[in-house]
């Protein structure tokens, strides 16, 4: 069956309650901060909610900025400040300082793709400054020690992802890494405006069906938090948007409506059959991403590394939000 693909446990969420799936061993939290800000809490509980949902056990945090596409400062600066909550909720170690290993996932010259490099770039790196002079080189007590890495792409390096940040987990000793990459989201309305936050790892390249090792717990020995944002949604998606929206209209009309009806009496399947013949041979593996993505990804890896600055650097506008 083609399935129409989402990397965001929230859209899952959504889809299971729309079918009315009993989803036994996940619960679902949602906070409103304020009109263009909600926090959303997907947690995964047991094996049985992990197959239904099709995601590991563990906990997924989402912040749906609506305005995040804009150039507002002060409103970005806030998803930071609530980013770095989140990054604070799921921390694996309570330690006053601690040590974690950045990874900017993707390819710095796709630009959808880009997201986790260009991150690293605006990261305020402090590990070899601690190692050489101290922690009282910052004037403080407490110093959390911050590190980055960019392993690029297989195609560039030859090697797993993995493999590179594996080697450097053995070498440097993180307490945990902070995966970022780039998603795909079943909804286009949640393009560039949305981030999830989650405990459980990240596969770098699931966001356009390229899976490879997956980087989490188990294949690093460090527990992992993976921050992403969707950059790109399936074309399959598009289509099966623009057929709903073509069934309603039809059903308005009089003279379209017997052909409406008899689209909408397609099941999920059905219509996910009749959408892959239509897009095969050569857009079925297609994904699309909005226009103005050079201008989303700079201000969006601005925001997050603005989120990482203040969890690990600047922790006192955490505690006076």
């Amino acid at each position: 069956m083609y399935q129409i693909r989402t990397d965001l446990a929230l859209e899952t969420q959504e889809k299971m309650q729309e079918d009315n799936v009993e989803l036994k061993g996940v619960r679902f939290a949602e906070e409103r901060i304020h009109k263009n800000l909600t926090v959303s809490t997907v947690v995964i509980e047991t094996e049985n909610g992990a197959k239904t949902m099709g995601k590991p056990k563990g906990t997924y945090i989402t912040i749906e900025a609506g305005n995040m596409d804009e150039e507002d400062e002060d409103y970005h600066r806030e998803v930071s400040v609530q980013l770095a909550k989140v990054l604070r909720q799921l921390l694996p170690t309570k330690k006053e300082d601690v040590s974690v290993l950045v990874v900017g996932l993707g390819n710095r010259a796709v630009t959808p793709d880009a997201l986790g490099p260009r991150v690293v770039d605006n990261l305020y790196i402090t590990r070899h400054i601690v190692n050489e002079y101290g922690k009282y080189a910052f004037g403080r007590d407490h110093v959390n020690r911050v590190s980055s890495l960019v392993p690029g792409v297989m195609a560039q390096t030859g090697m797993e992802t993995m493999e590179i940040i594996s080697g450097v987990v053995k070498e440097t000793n993180p307490d945990f890494v902070i995966a970022i990459d780039a998603l795909a989201a079943r909804n286009t309305r949640r393009l560039n405006r949305t981030i999830q936050v989650t405990d459980t790892g990240i596969n770098p390249g699931s966001g356009v069906g390229n899976h490879r090792h997956g980087l989490n717990e188990k294949s690093l020995g460090v527990p992992v938090i993976a921050i992403g944002i969707p950059t790109v949604v399936d074309a399959a998606t598009i289509v099966n948007d623009t057929m709903f929206n073509l069934i309603s209209a039809m059903n308005q009309s009089k003279e379209l409506q017997t052909l409406g009806n008899s689209l909408e009496c397609l099941n999920d399947m059905e219509k996910y059959e009749l959408i892959r013949e239509l897009l095969s041979p050569n857009l079925n593996t297609m994904f699309v991403t909005p226009k103005d993505i050079d201008e989303s990804v700079k201000r969006l890896s601005f925001t997050v590394s603005e989120g990482l600055n203040i969890a690990f650097i600047d922790e006192r506008a955490v505690t006076q939000s």
